[in-house]
Parts: structure tokens; sequence; C-alpha cells
């Protein structure tokens, strides 16, 4: 038993120390025993398990190896398990989501909103109109350093990508999960392919739309046309989308114009166009423009002198949105573009008739009467159409600042013309048979409850219409509208060219029916060009970008509205309004100068239009409210500023007389009715020759009488009423009645004068003692 025990628990030598990874089941056969019979007699049995050596830390370290290796390749068998099994996943989420498309053969790039340029005279530039905000620019057009910023900052791989950046994409993956500023992954084709087609959303859906829009962009088109695309659709903030704009917007320029470190503040903006926005954070603007051209330098695009003359520029401080007279202008097209043109479906240019350099001078003459005196006068507003002999309207100004208040105050406005309408009263009562040395009687007068009162509430007694007119007697303007009716007034101002409804009253006389500024200074134009008609008109063409015509205007033959001789008669009559009459602030140096002042009851707004030969421009102050004004008339503040826009406007140019008159050089005021160059006598104004007083002409004067064919002019029938104090003789049946059946509204003429307050009746004992 001790023996078999031991045989058993005897240990097979080993040899050379080789271990178990040579061969584990080493052992000796029986044959090479020594003793080989033992072998032979022993039954076979198998070999009893044998015990690990004491020592085996080398074999434990290699197993441990072998693990380690072998845990590997089950990761990388397992990654590459899990790879194949995402792929399928998002290729069953691109088959999936590309499944709720529509078909890629219906894919096309939408239209960009229609853009309508609206250009000055010279092809400057006025104002842009539409969704977008500016004209689309192809890359050669606008300025090299834009694309250079927008590439540097947003996608500096893009001429090299497919569509979508693999490197970006796992840029922005690493920074954002280690904490850098986050990032994102879109190239400029991703981006212009989410703005043409899909909405804002962040979606998984979104994404993987935008991934194949992306890949049919850059299959479709080349990468120029991808980054003009992108370049003139992007926003910019301040709604303002594309290049174009937004240097319109911010600079007041062209982004044809646009210089290195302006390139820079835009390509900054897309990032955050509103919290970027000069507009809102010029410093904050100017400080991702500095990145921006960091970014540049890096990529190549400029030298380390470009950058820095780039960074010490100025600020770049954004105007205010869409100021400037300019823009009056602008909204007065749009509002006449569709009826001219219909819908606008593609880019289109207007070309107007407003000259800029005008259109300036307008703004800064009404500004600066405003600045210096408004306050004074308790003047808030004011308003200027200046237009030329055809109509077309070369400055317009619709209020005081165009950011404040868009309404447009010299188009849209309808306020009493006061005295400023009397023209047509007198030019009806010429076409009628008299002249401007018609004698009436400059007295108190009443038509039906109406007693109309001159505004310094005096009287002239006998003068003559030339002379009427220049102090602007508002006793004769009624006397005259009751000698023509009120309807040939009407009538005739309608022919001048005043559309809008004017109330048959004799209170027309006094302008109390409203209209607008324009045209009523387009109606004075036809005094301007010899009698024509003068229809007021900002839209000159419409071409769309490739050039073809849409609109052109045609106002070159107008239509004769008055006759020569009266037009003649007429300016001589409003050479004297500025001459010596209510209008001399508006006086001209070296220019004959026609006009009419006007003032409604209380001031509530005061205008002068006056004319040369060369422009037509009438001038309006008041006040939204109604508020009227401080003693403010038509030859105060309008006067002052139609005066300082005409000279600006006229300078440089030869002086040419108004139609009728004789030619005029140097300064009128300063030898009145002389021309100081040759000696002749000037057409002008003047009063008409005193006649010898005789008794005969005393007693005709006090009573009416009518000895001269000037003096008084005989009307048809018997009046119903008669004037106050010897006027003269009105017509019968004017409007369907006498003076009984005028009834004027109750605010005109100003305070009514009580029977018992008139003056005492002149008699001809007064006149021979010389009272």
């Amino acid at each position: 038993m001790v023996a078999r025990r031991r045989s058993d628990d005897r240990i097979e030598p080993s040899f050379n120390g080789r271990g178990r990874e040579e061969d584990d089941e080493f052992a000796l056969d029986a044959d090479e025993r020594i003793d080989g019979r033992h072998a032979s007699r022993r039954p076979s049995r198998p070999p009893a398990p044998r015990r690990a050596p004491a020592k085996r830390r080398p074999e434990r370290r290699e197993r441990e190896g072998g693990g380690l290796f072998a845990f590997l390749r089950r990761v990388v068998y397992w990654c590459i398990v899990l790879g194949i099994w995402a792929g399928i996943g998002v290729a069953g989420l691109v088959l999936y989501y590309g499944s709720r498309m529509p078909s890629a053969s219906t894919w096309a790039i939408p239209e960009r909103p229609p853009n309508v340029k609206i250009t000055a005279v010279d092809g400057s530039v006025i104002a842009n109109r539409g969704a977008t905000g500016g004209e689309a620019l192809s890359l050669d057009n606008m300025s090299p350093y834009i694309p250079e910023a927008i590439i540097a900052i947003e996608d500096r791989r893009f001429y090299s990508h497919f569509g979508v950046d693999p490197f970006g994409l796992a840029r922005a993956f690493v920074n954002n999960l280690t904490g850098q500023p986050i990032q994102g992954g879109s190239t400029l084709t991703q981006q212009l392919a989410k703005n043409l087609f899909l909405s804002p959303d962040r979606t998984l859906e979104r994404k993987v739309q935008e991934v194949l829009l992306s890949f049919w962009l850059e299959q479709k088109y080349t990468k120029d046309q991808i980054l003009a695309m992108y370049l003139n659709r992007v926003y910019f903030g301040s709604n303002a989308y594309g290049v174009e704009a937004a240097a319109r917007r911010y600079f007041n320029k062209s982004a044809r114009d646009v210089n290195l470190g302006e390139a820079a503040l835009l390509a900054g903006l897309v990032k955050a166009p509103s919290r970027l926005s000069p507009a809102r954070d010029p410093e904050a603007a100017n400080a991702r423009a500095q990145v921006v051209l960091q970014a540049m330098r890096d990529q190549g695009y400029i030298s380390a002198d470009e950058i820095k003359t780039a960074m010490s520029q100025t600020p770049a401080s954004a105007r205010s949105y869409w100021s400037g007279a300019g823009q009056y202008v602008a909204d007065m097209v749009m509002d006449e573009l569709q009826g001219l043109v219909g819908d606008v479906k593609e880019d289109v240019i207007v070309d107007t008739t407003i000259d800029k350099t005008l259109e300036k001078k307008a703004e800064q003459s009404l500004a600066g009467v405003l600045d210096k005196e408004g306050g004074k006068f308790d003047a808030s507003q004011a308003a200027l159409v200046s237009i030329d002999g055809t109509g077309a309207i070369r400055a317009l100004v619709g209020g005081r600042d165009y950011a404040a208040s868009q309404f447009n105050r010299a188009v849209k406005a309808k306020r009493q013309p006061g005295s400023s309408f009397k023209p047509f009263v007198y030019a009806a009562a010429l076409e009628k048979g008299l002249t401007p040395d018609s004698v009436f009687n400059d007295a108190p007068i009443r038509i039906g409850n109406w007693t109309p009162e001159n505004y310094e509430k005096k009287y002239n007694g006998e003068v003559t219409l030339r002379t009427a007119l220049a102090k602007s007697l508002n006793t004769v303007a009624a006397q005259l509208v009751m000698y023509d009716g009120p309807d040939q007034v009407i009538k005739l101002a309608h022919r001048l060219g005043i559309e809008s409804d004017l109330q048959p009253n004799a209170s027309i006389a006094l302008g109390t029916s409203e209209v607008s500024l324009m045209e009523l200074t387009a109606s004075y134009a036809a005094f301007m060009n010899g009698g024509y008609k003068a229809t007021p008109h900002v839209i000159r063409r419409v071409t769309t970008a490739d050039g073809k015509v849409l609109y052109e205007n045609t106002y070159d033959n107008p239509p004769r509205v008055l006759s020569e001789q009266i037009v003649a008669e007429m300016n001589m009559m409003m050479m004297g309004v500025i001459n010596g009459g209510t209008g001399s602030s508006a006086k001209l140096p070296g220019w004959q100068a026609a006009g009419k002042t006007g003032t409604t009851q209380n001031s509530r707004d005061a205008l002068f239009v006056g004319f040369t030969s060369n422009l037509t421009t009438g001038v309006w102050f008041g006040n939204d409210d109604g508020r009227p004004m401080k003693k403010v008339t038509g030859g105060g503040l309008p006067a002052k500023a139609w005066k300082e826009f005409m000279v600006a406007a006229h300078k440089g140019l030869s002086p040419a007389p108004l139609f009728g008159m004789g030619q005029t050089f140097g300064d009128p005021a300063a030898n009145p009715g002389v021309d100081p160059n040759t000696g002749q006598p000037m057409a002008q104004a003047q009063p008409a020759p005193e006649q010898p007083s005789t008794v005969g002409s005393i007693i005709s004067g006090v009573f009416g009488g009518n000895d001269d064919l000037n003096r008084y002019p005989p009307a048809p029938g018997q009046p119903r009423a008669m004037p106050a104090n010897g006027g003269p003789v009105p017509p019968a049946n004017v409007a369907g009645g006498g003076y009984d059946d005028m009834v004027p509204p109750g605010d005109v003429g100003g305070p009514q004068a009580s029977p018992g307050a008139q003056p005492r009746r002149t008699t001809l004992l007064d006149l021979i003692m010389g009272q």
C-alpha cells in the first residue's frame, strides 16, 4: 500500500526546464524505462492528474497577456459589428427620410424674392425695395473681399469638400465634447440648402434632408454658383438679405465698393445677425470683424500689412434705418409701380426723375429753417416739392425725418392752400376779359353771411388786379370769384392740374378747399412752361435686370391749358408778389421769379409756391395735428426755405426770363425795373399809373361809377346784394344766385366783423375836407 501510494504520488520528471507550453502530455513509454518488466505487468490506466509546479508565475503573466489581446480583438470585432449595424441604421434613416421628400427630379431652386431698385436721373441708387432689400450680384460684381471673408470664417474647405465636410464635423464634435466654444459643422452648401428648402427646426429629419440637398446642389451647380446664391440670400440682420442689401443698410454703399474691413464685418454678422448687428452693438460687431480678419490671414487671403490697415479703420457705425428724404420717393414709387407694370415677379430697375443733388438740398433747406426757427414759431413739420416744366418731380421731401415718420406730407396730406389758390381765381378773371390793370375797390364786402377781411384788416380803396394779387387782398379775390363764378374757377383749377374736389362757394377765393402740395405745385408749373399742363410724375422708366423695358412715361405732348397771353399776364402779376408784395422774402438774386404766398386761419398752414424759368417749387410748414403756429405766414418760414432751396438749385445756371418777360441779369433788387448791364427796362409787375384826380373821378370812386373800361367791369343783370362800401358790381345769378346764395364755411376769413364795427362810409364832404 505504501509502495502503491508512493507510485501514485510520484512526479514525472521534466527536461531542460520545458513547461507545458511545449508538450503538456509528455511521459516515458514502458520500452524507454530501465526496468521494462514492471511496465508490462502493470495494468494500463489513465494517467493521474498532475499537479502544477509550485511556482508558475511566468506562465500566469503569459496567460494574462493573451487575455488583453483577446479583449482588444473582441472590442475591434464588436466595433466593426456595431459600425456595420450603425451604417445599416443610418442608411435606413436616410432612405426613410429621403422617401418623405419629393422626387429629386422635381427639385428646383426657389425664386429669389424680386427686388425693386430705384435710381435717380444719374443712375445712382435711391433705395431698394422688396423682401430682400437689395439686388442680386454675381461674384464678379461684388467686392472680392466678401467671398474670401465668408469662406475664411464659415467654410475654409468650401472648394474641396463635396457638400459635407467630415473634418469640419469631427472638429465640431470634438470641440463640443471637450468644452471648447460650440461650433457647427455645416458647410456653406448645407446652410444654403437649409435656407432654400428647409425650416430652421433642429431635428434629425431636417439634418438628413439638409445633407441630401447639399449633395444635390453640389452635383447640379458649380462652387461659384453655390457661393453666389448663398451670398445673395443669407440674412445679415436689420431686414437685409444678401450682401447688396447689407452693404446699403450698414454702409450706404453698394457691395461692389465694400472695403476689407467692411467685408469682414459683414462676414461676422452671419453667425448671429441680430446680436452682432452694428445697429445694435457696434463694438461687438467690430470685435467679430477682427476675428474674421485673423481667419483670412490664417488662410492666406490677406497679408499682415492689410490686416493691420483694416483693424486700424474707424469702427463702422450703422446709420438710421431707411433714413433720408429719398425714402419718401421710394414709397411713392412702390405705391405707383403695380398700377404701371402689374405684379413684380422679377428684379426690376425703376428710373426716376429725381435729382439726388436737389433732393439733398431740399432736405437741408427744410431742416435748416426748422432747426433755427421751428421751435420759436411752434412749427414742427415741413414738406417740399420741386417740379420742372414737364411735370417731372426733381425733388420731394415728405417730412422732417423719414425715420421718425414715414407719412408723406407732400403727396398724401391735404390741407387748405389759403391765398396760394388765388392765381386760379385771377387767371379765370383774365380769361373773362379783365386785365392786370383792371381796377377793383378794396373795401369791406358781404357775401351772404360771410364778410371776408384782409389779413391786416386794412383796406386800400381802388387797386389794380396786379396790386391786389401782390398784396393778397381777400376782398378783391372774393369779388373776382363772384365775377367769374365759382364753377369757372374750379374748372380752370382742374384744367391746370388740381385733382381734389373743390367746393363751389365764394370762399374758394381764399383757398378753403383742401388740396395736396404736389398737385398745387404742379398746377403752378403751367404758368412756368407757357400754359401747358404739367402732370406730376416720378417714374420715368421701368426695366428688368436684363434691360427689357416694361414701362416708359408718355408726357412728351402735354395739352395746352392756358393761352400765352394769360400766362404772360399772370407771370407779370405774380412777379409783383416777390418783388414788392407778400413774398419779398423769396426774392432770388439774378433770377426772375414769381409765386404766391398762402396762409390759413390762425396760421395752421403756411405755404409758398413759386417758380423760375427752371423749376416750380412748393413749400409747406405746419403741424401734423393742425395746431396753429405762432403768426407764421406763407411769406415767412416757407418763403425762406423756398429761397434757400432755389438759390442752391440754380447755382451755376445762367439766368433766363420767365415766359413772356424780358431777359434779366444781375440782382433786380439793386435797381428794380432796370437791367444793370444793358440799362434797358425789365418786365416787372408795376402798379397802374395814377389817373389825374378830378371831381368826377372822385365821385365815381366814391359811388362806384365806371368811367374807365378797366374800372369796375360791368356785369350782366343786377345783383341781389351790393357790396358794403361801393365795390364793383357783381354778376347776378352766379352759381345759382347772387351773393346771398353763397354760404362759405364758418371758419373762413378770420374773425367776422360785426355790422356795428364796420368803418363809416366815406362821403364827398369827407374828401373835400381832406378826411
